[in-house]
């Protein structure tokens, strides 16, 4: 299985990044082709609501950044994992600026191959999770009918070995 994780995390040591690292390594093991997109690293703008994508674009956005890099991992891809610590109880900045521009690869509709989706998310706080977990399960979920492989956190009991059960039950 093709799979791509958005990193939306700045911080290349802290719990987002551990849990993005078990998955990567526990699903290649598995047979996996996973891809790993830092978003905070890239030039990703906003959406600037034109809709060029949905006119003379046909599908595509007009802005040409980094975004381009996982437009083309989303062709094919066939699950699709959200990583991010939890800023103002939703996902990181960053990923949110990378999930808005899906609108013009997912709107109407994901590519068919775009079957399954996951979220780890770390905070400091265990209580701080409804805003991206609303947003998982109205966007991913409901909207684009994806088949939800589970919302892991760093405060789940084990939570590295939840990441490693996800990564080998695939």
């Amino acid at each position: 299985m093709k799979i791509l994780v958005l990193n939306g995390s700045p911080r290349p040591q802290g719990d987002t990044a551990k849990m993005v690292a078990v998955f990567r390594e526990t699903a290649e093991s598995a047979g996996h082709d996973v891809a790993v997109i830092n978003v905070c690293r890239k030039n990703i703008k906003g959406c600037l609501a034109c809709e060029y994508c949905h006119g003379k674009g046909h599908g595509v956005c007009v802005q040409k950044d980094d975004m381009q890099e996982i437009y083309a991992e989303l062709k094919d891809t066939q699950m699709l994992v959200l990583a991010s610590p939890i800023y103002y109880h939703g996902i990181s900045g960053q990923l949110k600026c990378t999930v808005d521009r899906f609108y013009s690869a997912l709107y109407p509709k994901a590519p068919e191959t775009l079957k399954k989706v996951a979220m780890f998310l770390s905070s400091g706080d265990p209580d701080m999770y409804d805003g991206a977990k609303f947003s998982y399960d109205g966007d991913f979920l409901g909207y684009l009918g994806l088949e939800d492989m589970g919302i892991i956190t760093n405060h789940d009991k084990d939570c590295l070995a939840a990441v490693r059960q996800m990564a080998t039950s695939l």
